[in-house]
């Protein structure tokens, strides 16, 4: 960002990050971090256990304070204490690597992605029910579950579980979707329908896109942008530069294995 901060929070830009550090007690679980994020790109964040990808996650999102930098979302700067606009935050959307609730709970598909429409409380103000009802059947329909509406949250399976996060997101405009492992636990058919999706979704919406991900092949058939970390950012790059074997060296050790899938039809 060898321009400054204010050159890069360009309209195209959804997010820019200019020398983060946070700590986790007295240790510096992230230091001088510093990338931007544009619309209709997919970014991932690799590196090994313990690197400080989902601290970073945190902090964008505003859980974790930072401790000093400064991050941009739409434009508006994210205070130290992770405070931001209702509007701004209204548009950023995020999948955790585990949805975790009681399975037992009877709330229907339906419900759930209603609750997005209603998230923090603020519906928009030229809408009423019908639009309400219209939001959550496209938003289902672009994740082909529509129907699983009347099906309780409990009964899905794990890729109808990320299909329903996923319409939960879309039923209002969102500019950023931030995923920490969000495929992880679905078999490698229904990972890869998953990030099929998602490029699809990412193309029509023009969303910007930060995935924490383990899975190096994923990452590479699939998007566009790769950031190594650890507590650092060590690279970042298109997949085809940052994923060089001497840069996987350096990022996990020089006993490193990469997994590779075995191919598809794509």
């Amino acid at each position: 960002m060898r321009g400054g901060i204010a050159e890069d929070i360009a309209t195209s830009v959804v997010l820019a990050a200019r020398g983060l550090t946070v700590y986790r007690g007295k240790r510096a679980a992230v230091r001088d971090v510093s990338f931007v994020l544009a619309a209709g790109s997919d970014t991932a964040l690799v590196g090994p256990n313990g690197a400080g990808k989902s601290t970073l996650i945190q902090a964008l999102l505003g859980v974790l304070p930072h401790q000093s930098g400064e991050v941009f979302i739409l434009g508006q700067p994210l205070s130290s204490t992770g405070k931001l606009p209702a509007p701004i935050r209204q548009q950023i959307a995020y999948l955790p690597q585990h949805f975790l609730f009681d399975r037992r709970l009877p709330i229907t598909v339906k419900d759930l992605v209603g609750l997005g429409w209603d998230r923090l409380g603020v519906r928009f103000p030229w809408a009423g029910r019908g639009a309400r009802r219209n939001a959550i059947r496209d938003a289902l329909a672009r994740v082909d579950a529509w129907h699983l509406r009347h099906q309780f949250i409990g009964s899905l399976s794990g890729g109808e579980t990320k299909r329903v996060l996923l319409a939960y997101c879309l039923v209002r405009p969102r500019k950023l979707l931030i995923l920490d492992e969000a495929p992880a636990g679905l078999d490698a058919r229904a990972e890869w329908e998953f990030y099929q999706m998602l490029d699809q979704l990412k193309r029509e919406f023009g969303w910007a896109i930060l995935q924490v991900s383990h899975d190096l092949d994923m990452v590479q058939r699939t998007c566009d942008r790769v950031i190594c970390i650890n507590q650092t950012i060590r690279c970042q790059g298109s997949p085809e530069s940052a994923l060089s074997e001497s840069n996987l060296a350096a990022l996990y050790g020089s006993g490193f294995v990469r997994y590779r899938h075995s191919c598809r039809d794509e």
